[in-house]
């Protein structure tokens, strides 16, 4: 059981916030883990690169010098790869590079993710989180109170804010995102993951959800 300190905006702590991470995920598989992150990294190539074949790469196709006679190599035509200027012998071409994990491993692994910064101590709990108006300033002196400037974080809500979203999205090494759109690729990078108290609740209740419906199909099946 772990016992967060939870602060205010200034910095101050106001309370304590109990959570397991076991609750969170029984166990952290890294295997898993590395598939995930290299799976969301895949998605992300663009996958638009090309080079020229021999056949595309443009010149005489006509043979250099003759078969026999003069000393030389057989060699063909200009374009052959091992020329300067020549086509590639492999060439490149465009691809798509994504691919898809099953829906229950990729949300165990996000569960994992979360699961591994609350064993690591990387996890910063804040109060609450609300704006009148978009504010840059405000958060930015949120962070530098949390002494979290200058550090990677990924700032956890618990619902889609538009208003905080503006505010957060110019900070450099600050990324947002409510829970819903947490992944393991975006908890892990970040060196630590500031949530919200509302934002801990959901992924709590979200866990101990889960937890009851897989105890209640094990009832079921035996």
């Amino acid at each position: 059981m772990a016992s967060l300190p939870v602060f205010d905006r200034a910095g101050k702590e106001v309370g304590k916030y109990d959570i397991d991470p076991a609750a969170i995920a029984p166990n952290i598989n890294k295997q898993l883990l590395h598939d995930v992150v290299v799976m969301y990294q895949a998605n992300k190539r663009m996958g638009t690169h090309k080079t020229k074949s021999r056949a595309e790469v443009r010149g005489t196709t006509k043979k250099m010098y003759r078969q026999k006679g003069t000393g030389n190599a057989r060699a063909g035509s200009k374009q052959a790869p091992q020329r300067t200027g020549g086509g590639h012998a492999f060439a490149l071409r465009n691809r798509d590079y994504s691919y898809r994990l099953p829906k229950k491993a990729i949300q165990a692994a996000t569960r994992m993710a979360i699961a591994s910064k609350l064993n690591s101590q990387d996890v910063v709990v804040l109060d609450e989180l609300s704006l009148k108006e978009p504010k840059t300033k405000e958060v930015a002196a949120i962070l530098k109170a949390l002494k979290l400037e200058g550090v990677s974080t990924i700032l956890a809500t618990a619902a889609l804010d538009p208003v905080v979203l503006k505010s957060a999205r110019n900070i450099a090494g600050v990324t947002i995102a409510p829970v819903g759109e947490l992944n393991a690729l975006s908890v892990l990078i970040p060196r630590k993951l500031l949530v919200t108290r509302a934002a801990l609740d959901v992924i709590r209740d979200r866990a101990a959800k889960l937890k009851s419906e897989k105890d209640a199909a094990k009832k079921e099946g035996a």
